[in-house]
């Protein structure tokens, strides 16, 4: 019963992230008079108008501002309660539903009368990195269950996992809010795969302190699909970057995520050769056997932001610590 639950909010999930992303295709052609810039060089985000609006501005900044408070103010209000997970939606599951479901319509009717979103004030690198930011710490959240590489356990301290377990949630919902307004509800294939994404993460955030929201499976999916929008994005760029982006997200999944799914050694062992072959045969087919390292650089880039943040928390702990013993020792001389 417990099991039919879930699978049925997971449903709703898709179905109303679907509808939500087919509202965006749908109405994409009446932004063909919007005047932007195009495509020019790497990392020049073409959607944004050549002669910059300050409405538009002004309406996707307050956008994101609003949309982003409201959001972290029911889970601060949820988080003091200090609910059970259960099946059944409370106050605060219905009140994220509303909020994420009415500020999706208020960007897409943006978009229609203004155009831009953040994109014309802020580099495109900060929505690629907000939402690389939150696949790290969910490495770094999921670290205690499955492992950091190869099901190997990390000698984390237990208050590192502790503190971003506790505060995931507000990061989280920062990062697919402000890719969310980031993008103007463009329709492209990247556009659609993007928002269709960043809806079921909303619906993620909507399952607070409810068993859905801790579905192996579910969390898995949402994990991994930013292989599919990474492929498709990088397909229709057309810098032949594609097989980095497919192999190198499939790398986290064979090296790390795959191990929190209760699979059999052997079957790991299968999702690890097949993948091996699967690389070599695409870089050898594609006469690019020599640039087959592309498949580390995204494995290697999120290991070492892990390294990275756990540098910065033994420093401020460190630090801390100095601190508190100086305190101490003060105040013992007093």
């Amino acid at each position: 019963m417990q099991a039919r639950n879930q699978n049925q909010k997971y449903v709703i999930a898709l179905a109303v992230s679907a509808a939500m992303t087919i509202a965006i295709a749908g109405t994409a052609a009446s932004l063909t008079g919007f005047q932007i810039v195009g495509k020019t060089v790497p990392f020049a985000y073409p959607w944004r108008l050549t002669a910059p609006d300050s409405v538009a501005r002004l309406t996707a900044w307050l956008g994101y501002a609003l949309h982003s408070v409201l959001a972290w103010s029911i889970i601060w209000r949820a988080q003091q309660q200090k609910p059970r997970y259960q099946n059944s939606l409370r106050w605060f599951n219905f009140s994220m539903i509303a909020v994420h479901g009415s500020f999706a319509a208020l960007h897409l009717l943006q978009t229609r009368l203004f155009y831009d979103g953040l994109a014309q004030d802020v580099p495109e690198l900060t929505a690629q990195g907000s939402v690389a930011l939150m696949l790290i710490l969910i490495l770094i959240m999921e670290t205690p269950r499955r492992g950091l590489i190869f099901g190997k356990k990390a000698a984390f301290k237990e208050r590192f996992t502790r503190i971003v377990r506790k505060y995931h949630g507000y990061v989280f919902t920062w990062a697919t809010i402000y890719t969310f307004w980031y993008h103007p509800t463009e329709g492209t294939w990247g556009h659609l795969l993007g928002f269709f994404y960043m809806f079921m993460l909303f619906a993620q955030s909507t399952f607070i302190f409810n068993r859905a929201h801790l579905n192996r499976w579910w969390t898995f999916s949402l994990e991994a699909f930013v292989l599919l929008h990474a492929v498709v994005v990088a397909i229709f760029q057309g810098n032949n970057l594609w097989p980095m982006f497919a192999f190198g997200f499939g790398a986290m999944i064979v090296l790390t995520q795959m191990y929190g799914l209760a699979l059999s050694r052997w079957a790991r062992w299968l999702l690890t050769a097949g993948f091996a072959l699967l690389v070599v045969t695409t870089y050898s087919s594609m006469g690019r056997l020599g640039a087959v390292n592309e498949v580390i650089r995204i494995p290697v880039v999120e290991y070492a932001v892990v390294g990275v943040l756990y540098g910065v928390f033994l420093a401020v702990e460190g630090g801390r610590r100095i601190f508190t013993r100086r305190s101490l020792g003060q105040a013992s001389t007093d």
